[in-house]
């Protein structure tokens, strides 16, 4: 996509760096699939120690280390509870059905955000006759709920509560970064509890491929094998590590900016006459909003505000997505707003 547009759609969207370029130009490497690719080595050994684990493994996709975990914690006929609008359940092709031989319970939760009040009550009794709960699941920030926190004590009563029942639990931290810079507090101390986290490399933080599962030494040596089955061994990757680890060094640090961004857009959006948006769930870098009283249909206004250089997406036919991240200035998002002002009417409620 041309430097251009204005690209909204999302933050998997980002272009490397010089910096990364450069870096991945110069990358030592080696076969990874033997453990001897050093970036690679070098990427692992840095993510588990910021995120105060024994051990992790680079992944190409943050939906792979998803499934790797599911299949590490779970046996085949087993449940896995998660948030009803949750990527696990939503956008990860039913693998955890094809790959793990488990099945979906998703819960409904206000703004995404699960409790330990609105789980237990679906964790299945000992029974021979229904599927038995294996894992929970949480997703930190909540993509379709528009890049929402769960707070520490919430996912700290969850581990607790489920680990005193011996279900292991898993963070989809895709975000988890922009999660952290909401809260003001270290990846370590919000992810502490989970049994295993993923965290995407390729999104707020800027690098071009790449995701980390990280966890327990057994627990990742394991992974490894369910790695290969994937298709995910993949040789000489260092050249994509060594971009990893500039966007985990450096990405984190200036997330705040793109949550400014998201700000002043969903301010904006919510001028708009027959633009409905909830501000208390706009914490991160997520705007999603309500299109159905402007007498336009999401795919519609997308489409408009493509002639206008401006890509966005569609959650569905009412909901619009924006996506704030590196490559976007305020000057962008003013076009952008401009832009949406333009199709869905120029009066502005102040």
């Amino acid at each position: 996509m041309s430097n251009s547009w204005i690209d909204l759609r999302s933050d998997t969207v980002t272009l490397p760096s010089d910096e990364m370029r450069r870096a991945m130009a110069s990358a030592e490497v080696g076969d990874d699939v033997y453990g001897e690719d050093p970036t690679v080595n070098r990427l692992e050994a840095r993510a588990a120690e910021i995120f105060g684990r024994e051990a992790a493994i680079f992944v190409p996709t943050g939906t792979m280390g998803n499934q790797i975990a599911i299949k590490l914690h779970t046996h085949p006929g087993q449940e896995i509870l998660c948030e009803e609008r949750g990527h696990i359940f939503n956008y990860e092709m039913a693998m955890l059905s094809w790959f793990s031989g488990c099945v979906a319970r998703p819960v409904a939760a206000p703004q995404g955000i699960l409790s330990w009040d609105l789980l237990a009550p679906k964790i299945s009794p000992a029974s021979y006759y229904v599927a038995q709960t294996g894992l929970i699941e949480l997703e930190n920030t909540h993509n379709m709920a528009g890049g929402t926190v769960t707070p520490v004590a919430a996912m700290e009563e969850i581990c607790q509560r489920a680990h005193e029942r011996n279900l292991p639990v898993h963070l989809d931290g895709a975000r988890v970064f922009n999660a952290a810079a909401f809260l003001g507090k270290p990846v370590a101390e919000i992810t502490r509890s989970f049994d295993t986290v993923m965290f995407c490399l390729s999104k707020g933080l800027g690098a071009p491929v790449g995701s980390m599962l990280v966890g327990t030494k057994d627990l990742i040596e394991r992974a490894r094998s369910i790695r290969k089955a994937l298709g995910g061994g993949m040789r000489q990757a260092g050249i994509l590590a060594a971009a990893g680890l500039i966007a985990l060094e450096h990405g984190p640090a200036r997330l705040h900016e793109d949550h400014a961004m998201a700000r002043m857009l969903a301010e904006g959006v919510a001028g708009i006459p027959g633009i409905e948006i909830d501000l208390a769930t706009v914490q991160t870098n997520i705007v999603i909003f309500d299109v159905s009283d402007t007498g336009k249909s999401s795919t519609e206004i997308t489409a408009a505000l493509k002639e206008q250089g401006v890509l966005a997406g569609t959650v569905n036919p009412q909901l619009i997505r924006f996506v704030t991240h590196l490559n976007i200035s305020k000057a962008q998002c003013e076009r952008a707003l401009s832009g949406l002002r333009s199709i869905c009417g120029s009066r502005v409620i102040v």
